[in-house]
């Protein structure tokens, strides 16, 4: 959804998050990206396939979530694992584009194509990517590696440590 915030309302979302998010909380933030910096949205993708949206670069996002007081723990670029999901995608899709025409028609069937694939294609010469941001709103509320992540050894350890372990906080708890 943060591909719908838009860039004139990215200090308003993060300081809103910071407000919601307690002391000890953690938030991940996962969306599409640019790798090739701030740009404009293709008008025919803006057209037909994500009105209202907009391909948000790190350089643009940043600065928001300084603003707002929260602090980048980890970031993760997935560069081609998008362009995967993209290609089965559109594997389905074909496998059943018959179907999609008559629920529909051609023009949308041709459209729905060509969309997944030029996406694919966006992702696999890294123009787009997809970025997740864990941010807290101080130090020391997640570990310095990702080991304790889907590793509940790693956690036990931590919690016999005395770590502060991290939790997950949804939005408003």
């Amino acid at each position: 959804m943060f591909e719908h915030v838009g860039v004139a309302f990215y200090e308003t979302f993060f300081k809103r998050c910071a407000e919601l998010l307690s002391q000890d909380g953690v938030m991940v933030l996962h969306s599409i990206g640019r790798s090739t910096g701030p740009d404009v949205t293709s008008p025919w993708i803006r057209k037909y396939i994500f009105p209202g949206g907009y391909i948000p670069a790190l350089s643009e996002v940043m600065p928001a979530i300084e603003k707002a007081g929260l602090l980048v723990c980890d970031m993760e670029i997935l560069r081609l694992h998008y362009a995967e999901t993209l290609k089965a995608w559109r594997d389905r899709f074909m496998a059943r584009r018959e179907e999609a025409v008559r629920l529909y028609d051609e023009t949308f069937a041709r459209m729905w194509e060509f969309y997944l694939a030029a996406s694919e294609m966006s992702f696999r010469m890294q123009n787009m990517m997809n970025f997740q941001l864990q941010l807290t709103k101080r130090q020391g509320i997640v570990p310095m590696t990702r080991d304790y992540i889907g590793n509940e050894e790693a956690r036990l350890r931590l919690k016999e440590a005395g770590a502060a372990k991290p939790r997950l906080q949804l939005a408003g708890e």
